[in-house]
């Protein structure tokens, strides 16, 4: 069974954001996401000053399995990347809510997080899925 962190926000395309201390939020990909992939190889993330749009492609993660796209929770602009993931991808497989974090972003408003799944509701999502 795939974890999931009771004081993250998710998207249903698998992607989980953190309300920083600062106000930034950090975004990477799931623990399911990260399982279904297998075992990251390449990751490509959006440079700092890029504007993001809530749901649209950001990043893309290549497995030994296939390339895919992560899609931006929120919209902001991207403040920070994880520059060690272009080395050791793998920090996604290992640590994805940790270490391996892609991006943190300004969020376009302090509402932002509101409209993303709680830790149940992305439980839920995943049972009907069958994760």
């Amino acid at each position: 069974m795939s974890q999931v962190i009771t004081d993250l926000k998710y998207a249903k395309s698998h992607e989980w954001a953190r309300l920083l201390p600062s106000g930034l939020v950090e975004i990477g990909i799931t623990d399911h996401a990260q399982h279904a992939l297998g075992d990251l190889v390449f990751v490509e993330v959006p440079e700092a000053g890029r504007t993001l749009e809530a749901g649209a492609a950001c990043a893309v993660v290549e497995s030994v399995k296939a390339a895919s796209d992560v899609y931006a929770p929120i919209a902001g602009t991207v403040v920070e990347c994880n520059a060690e993931l272009a080395s050791t991808p793998e920090l996604i497989n290992q640590d994805c809510y940790g270490k391996g974090w892609m991006i943190r972003v300004k969020p376009a408003s302090a509402s932002a997080l509101e409209g993303l799944l709680s830790a149940d509701a992305y439980s839920a999502v995943l049972a009907a899925e069958g994760g």
